[in-house]
C-alpha cells in the first residue's frame, strides 16, 4: 500500500516527467505542427495549463488567428464560423468546461459542421480537486450524446497519433471528434 507521501513522489516524478516532454522537442510542438501542417488557422482556448504550449505557439504565429473566449461554448460558435469562411479551427479546453458546451454542440450535430476539440482532462488519474471529478466523468458520455467522438491519450505517441487521426476524420470526413489528453500525459494538478 503506498502512503500519501509516496504519492505524492509518483505525482510530483509524473508531474516532471510531463514537463520534460513538453520542452521545445516535445509531443505538444509536434501536435501543433500537425495542426498546422493540416491548415488550421483558427485557434480558440480558454486559458488553461494543459494547453499552455498549444495557446503560447497559436498566439506566436502569425498566420493564426488566436481567440481567448470567456466561455467554452463561444468557441464551438467560433469553429462553425471559420467553417463557414472556408478556415479551420480547433477548440482548446478543459473538461470541465464540457458541460458549457452541450447546447451549441447542436449547432455542430445540426449543421454538421466539422469540429475538433482538444481537451485536458480533469477528474482522473491523480486528480487532487474534488470538485473535477463530476465534468471528467460526464465528459465522454456527453460529448458521445452530442455526436462527438472521443479519442482518448494517455502517451505522447498517442496523443499525437490521436490528433493526426482525428484531424483526417475531422477535415476530410467532415466529422465532429474530441481529443482527451488525459492527466497520465499531462500530469495531475493538485488545484
Amino acid at each position: 500500500m503506498l502512503h500519501a507521501a509516496n504519492l505524492d513522489a509518483v505525482y510530483e516524478e509524473r508531474s516532471m516527467s510531463a514537463e520534460a516532454e513538453s520542452e521545445p522537442d516535445g509531443w505538444q510542438h509536434e501536435v501543433f505542427d500537425l495542426l498546422r501542417r493540416a491548415r488550421v488557422t483558427q485557434f480558440a482556448y480558454v486559458p488553461d495549463a494543459g494547453h499552455k504550449i498549444l495557446i503560447d505557439r497559436s498566439l506566436a504565429d502569425p498566420d493564426v488567428h488566436s481567440v481567448a473566449l470567456t466561455t467554452e461554448e463561444e468557441g464551438v460558435a467560433l469553429l462553425a464560423g471559420a467553417d463557414l469562411g472556408g478556415e479551420r479551427g480547433v477548440l482548446l479546453m478543459q473538461s470541465s468546461g464540457v458541460g458549457n458546451c452541450v447546447n451549441m454542440l447542436s449547432l455542430i450535430k445540426g449543421g454538421r459542421f466539422p469540429f475538433l476539440t482538444l481537451i485536458s482532462m480533469r477528474g482522473d488519474f491523480g486528480e487532487g480537486n474534488p470538485w473535477q471529478f463530476a465534468m471528467g466523468e460526464a465528459t465522454v458520455p456527453v460529448l458521445e450524446a452530442m455526436g462527438v467522438k472521443c479519442l482518448r491519450a494517455e502517451h505522447p505517441a498517442e496523443a499525437v497519433a490521436s490528433v493526426a487521426a482525428a484531424s483526417t476524420m475531422v477535415f476530410q470526413a467532415g466529422r465532429a471528434v474530441a481529443v482527451l489528453f488525459t492527466q497520465k500525459l499531462l500530469g495531475a494538478k493538485r488545484f
